[in-house]
């Protein structure tokens, strides 16, 4: 696993009053920095239908071609490991239940693929490539 830290040009994600408002702002810094780094959006927020399924909050392409699953997490503080430690297990297994649909529903024979965690934790931004695996 490898992971790139940045210090954000801009403070923490501005506070929208909602944690809808402040989740779709770290989404939005954390879709800036990937796309500064090569990547192309794809998706954004896509869910499986009916109750029980999954959420990626990113789908992105690498110029290789790798499809990269994206979660992105925020938070004021890194108590507790910070934001990119707060991917659960559980959170992990909704991920990859979402994306294997995803592949089903839209893609023949699948590209290479990874899991990415972005992390926003008080203006750094921490990207882990290949945060986890499919088990």
């Amino acid at each position: 696993m490898t992971f790139l830290t940045k210090k954000s040009s801009a403070s923490a994600a501005p506070s929208h009053g909602t944690s809808k408002g402040q989740g779709d702002a770290a989404e939005d810094q954390a879709l800036r920095h990937l796309q500064q780094q090569g990547l192309k959006l794809l998706q954004r927020n896509y869910r499986t239908p009916g109750r029980g399924g999954g959420e990626i909050d990113l789908i992105m392409v690498e110029s290789d071609g790798t499809l990269v699953f994206v979660e992105v997490r925020q938070r004021s503080s890194a108590f507790h490991g910070g934001a990119t430690a707060s991917v659960s297990v559980t959170k992990q297994r909704r991920i990859i239940f979402a994306a294997r649909y995803y592949l089903m529903q839209r893609i023949g024979s699948p590209p290479p693929c990874r899991f990415d965690v972005v992390g926003l934790d008080r203006g750094t931004i921490q990207w882990l490539r290949a945060a986890f695996d499919v088990p």
